[in-house]
């Protein structure tokens, strides 16, 4: 890497000395030019001959400044596109063709994608020319850019001369672009000479950190240090390695004393570029299509604005979320959000990727907007310990699937679950057809937490629970309580045993090997494992001749809509009852308690689902095997 501006005056604290040499300017020096001193430079951009001031001291003439200005002496002239200033947060997508000429096709598709910013990421090109395409690639750009030119040593591509990498971040500031993004290290060199940069670019001055989140002082300090170099915005991102760390980057936009970007990466950090817009962050990023990610965790521009109501946010905005491990197969934001912008209220729901659930509620227990959780593996049972009060169904259950925040921060939990599994189960067994709303309907029926009119289907009938966690004792629960044997079946004998001795009467556990050979019988199975979970579709906790041998077989799992379990259930003459019933219904409820006691678009949140696992497992069972044995 080439040294420049060699003149010593200590190091500086980012240690681009690893990079640069010697800061050339102390870093508490460090200032962005002056109303008088950038209006001079402005007026010496119209030379035929412009050098380009890499440090003091030292002057390179480029080839691209001469030949581009000589072209074009009007275009540092050129204002830059507007971006409407009622636009509380933006959404940019990052262009990162390979080819000049698949780069200028993609700035197309990004202006068509919807967004408001565009990035241009021209250290991705492995042809690029500055002296050749940097003015065609900026003149293409019919929306606001971002031109960021990232070396190596800070997670880009770039690994040239650094002099012509600022050259060329210097030249699209006189060309007109709206925004140039300089790393933090690089800026002592960046603005060692002041006479270069018009006003009319925004320097966002970044730092990312893709090991971990720094400490908070160190944030802070950094924020600091980022505004007193010339930061007209401050871009922090940080790796995320728990969701812990996103608290700290919501924390930095909250106390904010200017235009700021801050991003937490990795699927455990997301919540932070799915809430910037409520925050104030000045944007956040999103790709064209999901496989397109330019940075771990970033979502797709569809899901952002759509979904998740991104330019809808703001400062009033309620944060939803479904807390579990894994999340990212879960349709409880879909089906959350879609049933939010139905009847317009004014919350957005996300994923929630959580390792420690009192961690997690201890770092965001000062964000009151945080309103209400949905709960599920493996934390339902945590959840019970941790709410400062339990409904009582929920207490006897010994399970949690939904916490309320409550008016003085603390919070209240749920059970929903368990009348929405068993009011699928008993349809299953009285051979009554429907999809999960009439599941529902049937459920909030019965109404919550008690026991419904009449003898139930399940009376004196035996029902297999596979699985001793919270959906587990849901479900045993409600067996329990309309009547049934209940039989718990896991791995963990001991948990089974003490499942079975909380529930008393005939309640009674058996070994995970008594199940899978086929040595237990009953009339349902019912399994509320993530055992056949979206990605590991072809699992199953019993071989297909063992749910051949009940008469009715339940899986919680709803993604896939057809399990393995399923499958072989049906194959077998048994009748399937899938966990989408299960999903939708506890939802339902859940809905609820989160709008105040809104009444839920059964239907359409229902419809949601399905249509996005596609026609293929909307299929009905064969006729053969829906009647059951």
């Amino acid at each position: 890497m080439a040294q420049i501006g060699m003149r010593s005056a200590g190091r500086c604290p980012q240690r681009c000395h690893k990079a640069f040499g010697p800061c050339p300017t102390p870093l508490r020096t460090l200032h962005r030019p002056t109303q008088l001193d950038r209006c001079a430079a402005n007026s010496n951009t119209q030379s035929d001959n412009k050098q380009i001031h890499l440090a003091s001291g030292s002057r390179v003439t480029h080839r691209v400044a001469e030949t581009m200005l000589r072209a074009s002496p009007a275009t540092a002239e050129q204002a830059p596109p507007a971006v409407e200033a009622s636009t509380p947060s933006y959404i940019c997508t990052s262009v990162t063709a390979t080819t000049v000429d698949a780069f200028l096709a993609e700035i197309q598709e990004a202006a068509a994608s919807g967004v408001d910013i565009i990035e241009l990421r021209l250290d991705f090109l492995t042809d690029f020319d500055p002296e050749q395409h940097l003015q065609q690639i900026l003149a293409a750009c019919p929306l606001p850019y971002i031109v960021t030119y990232r070396p190596v040593w800070e997670g880009g591509k770039y690994d040239g001369p650094e002099p012509e990498r600022l050259a060329v971040l210097k030249m699209s500031a006189l060309l007109g672009a709206p925004y140039v993004d300089v790393e933090f290290k690089a800026s002592p060199y960046f603005f060692a000479d002041q006479h270069e940069v018009p006003l009319s670019t925004k320097i966002i001055l970044s730092y990312h950190d893709f090991q971990q989140t720094p400490e908070p002082a160190v944030l802070d300090r950094l924020a600091a240090a980022m505004r007193s170099a010339g930061a007209d915005i401050v871009k922090l991102a940080a790796m995320a390695n728990d969701i812990t760390d996103a608290a700290r980057m919501l924390d930095l936009l909250k106390k904010k004393d200017g235009p700021m970007i801050a991003l937490s990466m990795g699927e455990k950090g997301q919540i932070v570029r799915l809430l910037a817009a409520k925050y104030g962050g000045y944007l956040t990023f999103a790709a064209m299509s999901p496989e397109r990610a330019s940075a771990p965790g970033q979502p797709d521009i569809g899901k952002l604005a759509g979904l998740y109501g991104y330019r809808r946010q703001g400062p009033e905005t309620k944060v939803y979320g479904i807390i579990g491990n894994p999340v990212s197969h879960s349709k409880s934001p879909l089906i959350h959000n879609t049933a939010f912008q139905h009847i317009g209220h004014d919350g957005v729901y996300v994923p929630l990727l959580v390792d420690d659930l009192a961690r997690f509620l201890e770092a965001f227990r000062d964000y009151p907007d945080f309103a209400g959780f949905s709960v599920t593996i493996p934390h339902k049972e945590a959840a019970l310990r941790l709410a400062s009060e339990v409904d009582p169904v929920a207490r006897q259950i010994g399970a949690v699937n939904t916490l309320v925040r409550q008016s003085d921060g603390s919070y209240k939990g749920y059970n929903t679950d368990w009348l929405a599994a068993i009011s699928a189960i008993e349809r299953g067994v009285a051979g009554v057809p429907g999809g999960a709303a009439a599941a529902a309907a049937a459920a909030a029926e019965a109404g919550a937490g008690a026991a419904g009119g009449g003898e139930s289907p399940l009376q004196g009938k035996t029902v297999v629970v596979i699985g001793a966690g919270g959906a587990g004792r849901a479900l045993a629960f409600g067996a329990a309580t309309k009547g049934a044997r209940v039989v718990i079946a896991n791995r963990s004998r001991d948990r089974a045993d003490q499942l079975a001795a909380a529930l008393g009467g005939s309640a009674t556990s058996c070994s995970w090997e008594d199940l899978v050979s086929g040595r237990v019988e009953g009339d349902v199975l019912a399994n509320s494992t993530s055992l056949g979970m979206t990605p590991n579709v072809e699992e199953s906790p019993v071989p297909a001749d063992v749910a051949a041998k009940f008469k009715v077989v339940f899986d919680a799992v709803y993604n896939p809509l057809w399990t393995r379990l399923l499958r072989d259930a049906r194959d077998g003459g048994a009748t399937p009852v899938d966990g989408l019933q299960m999903f939708v219904g506890q939802a339902l409820e859940q809905f609820r308690f989160f709008t105040d006691g809104s009444e839920p678009p059964a239907e359409l949140m229902e419809r949601t689902v399905l249509d996005s696992m596609g026609a293929a497992l909307k299929a009905a069972p064969p006729a053969a095997a829906a009647g059951g044995k």
